[in-house]
């Protein structure tokens, strides 16, 4: 790696170092957060965020879908979708960040099929159902992530599919790791649970699941443990409330 990677990487980690602001609603914290990041973004999360072109691919996205993803960021997923982004009848990415969705939109303006929105993924709806959603690393941003997850499945055709791949806090983990992991993200405003893999299977419970551990950047022997999620709504329409 050059000493230019070094020196941008320097920056960001001192930016996740000094953590999240506290002050503000949470369409401000995240602009706060991330402006100063926006440049080097995706080089340093490649690192540190994994599964999600196995995502992808388990989405099997096809040619004519509507897509949708929820929290796109910089809307790096058209890089990994690669041709199968010009197959899709449209793919709309919704963020609430204006410095990565400014990424998204130099990204997105060579697809006349992509369209970029500044909205809250909790609330925003497409015109029409679509056939896929997904959430990349996003859903342990949101902090009304149930809404988020029930407004998802409602965007969704019939048999359409809901992806997610994020951090979380497994079962199979002791108490005292996952009380650490807990906090050493939330400094940066990534809130784990493990309530959100449960409440996946609660309402979309046709799904493959995969729960996985990836090396962390400049922290040799850490692993963070992640999920993949992908759910299938039902031929009949379904109640898409999340009950506990």
């Amino acid at each position: 790696m050059s000493l230019i990677s070094l020196a941008a990487d320097a920056r960001i980690l001192w930016r996740m170092a000094c953590g999240q602001p506290r002050r503000g609603d949470h369409a401000a914290r995240l602009q706060a957060f991330y402006a100063p990041q926006a440049g080097r973004y995706d080089a340093f999360r490649e690192r540190l965020l994994h599964g999600r072109a196995d995502l992808l691919d388990r989405l099997e996205i096809a040619e004519g879908m509507r897509v949708v993803e929820l929290g796109c960021g910089t809307g790096s997923s058209l890089d990994r979708m690669g041709p199968r982004s010009g197959c899709c009848a449209s793919i709309q990415l919704v963020d609430l960040c204006p410095a990565l969705l400014a990424v998204a939109r130099k990204r997105a303006a060579a697809h006349r099929n992509v369209e970029v929105i500044e909205a809250d993924a909790a609330r925003w709806q497409p015109a029409v159902a679509v056939d896929r959603v997904f959430l990349s690393y996003a859903l342990t941003m949101i902090p009304d992530w149930e809404t988020t997850i029930a407004n998802a499945v409602a965007m969704l055709k019939p048999g359409g599919r809901l992806g997610v791949v994020d951090f979380h806090l497994p079962s199979t983990g002791s108490a005292l790791a996952n009380r650490l992991w807990r906090r050493w993200f939330a400094h940066d405003g990534v809130q784990l649970s493990d309530a959100h893999l449960p409440a996946l299977l609660r309402l979309l419970p046709e799904a493959w699941t995969d729960e996985r551990r990836a090396s962390l950047p400049y922290l040799p022997g850490l692993q963070a443990p992640y999920y993949l999620y992908v759910g299938q709504r039902g031929a009949v329409a379904q109640d898409v409330s999340i009950t506990r």
